[in-house]
């Protein structure tokens, strides 16, 4: 990664195995995007102009020496788990699929976020990846225990990483969202705290360690930021409305 470039991304906290990279993107200040979307805005529907995307996309790939370009994700905060295996490589198309999961080196996953929960996954012995968009909505249905499903690695030799999102003590929603949660697992209530009548405020970290942990992943990492409250560092369209999309992505080192 270029020493500059070292400063637009959030490398995480956790003991991942040799070979074994992962970031999310900042907002800036590189990117070539303009306002509401500065600057290094990676979201290609999010309304800014496609010209702009591409050449902070190219920014990103040479920016932090990247093996390969991103596997991007049609994202709709759904369940859907896609692999990237040898056959899926041939087509150059986005799959609509909210987790990507791979065991070949050199295969860059890629998930985009402005609120949303990105969750990083890695066998402990490197062999494969695995990334996820948990918005409320999917990390209620159960992406997390499907992205884990998906992984050819055994729950208890899986670690995670939550990534930048919209954090505990700024994330207000319904009663909708509450109830929903609440009826998969009763112990959800207890990720919510109460604001005024019908609001909530809601612990999408704390969601996310009861799905892994029910699931037997216990190696679980970060979880201290928030996006709508710092700004200066991260997209967040609960705060902005109209705004650019950060990247987190997961790879293993090609094998020289």
């Amino acid at each position: 990664m270029q020493h500059g470039f070292a400063n637009q991304v959030l490398v995480p906290q956790w003991p991942a195995p040799a070979g074994v990279h992962a970031f999310t993107t900042l907002r800036g200040p590189a990117g070539y995007s303009a306002y509401p979307f500065a600057r290094l805005n990676l979201g290609a529907r999010c309304g800014d102009r496609d010209e702009s995307v591409r050449a902070s996309r190219a920014l990103l790939c040479a920016q932090a020496a990247l093996p390969a370009a991103p596997h991007w994700l049609y994202q709709v905060h759904g369940t859907a788990v896609h692999r990237f295996d040898a056959a899926a490589l041939s087509a150059h198309v986005e799959p609509q699929a909210d987790a990507a999961v791979t065991a070949m080196p050199g295969q860059v996953l890629a998930i985009l976020t402005a609120d949303c929960l990105p969750v990083a996954f890695a066998a402990i012995d490197g062999s494969e990846v695995a990334i996820a968009h948990a918005g409320w909505r999917g990390l209620c249905d159960g992406v997390l225990e499907a992205t884990v499903r998906a992984m050819d690695a055994a729950p208890g030799n899986i670690m995670a990483w939550l990534g930048p999102a919209a954090g505990p003590h700024r994330y207000e929603v319904g009663d909708e969202v509450r109830d929903a949660f609440i009826a998969r697992d009763r112990d959800a209530e207890h990720a919510f705290r109460a604001t005024q009548p019908g609001h909530w405020l809601c612990d999408l970290y704390q969601l996310a360690h009861q799905r892994l942990r029910a699931q037997g992943v216990s190696r679980i990492y970060g979880g201290e930021y928030c996006t709508i409250g710092d700004a200066e560092r991260f997209f967040s369209h609960r705060r902005d409305g109209r705004c650019g999309r950060m990247a987190s992505l997961i790879w293993v080192a090609p094998q020289r």
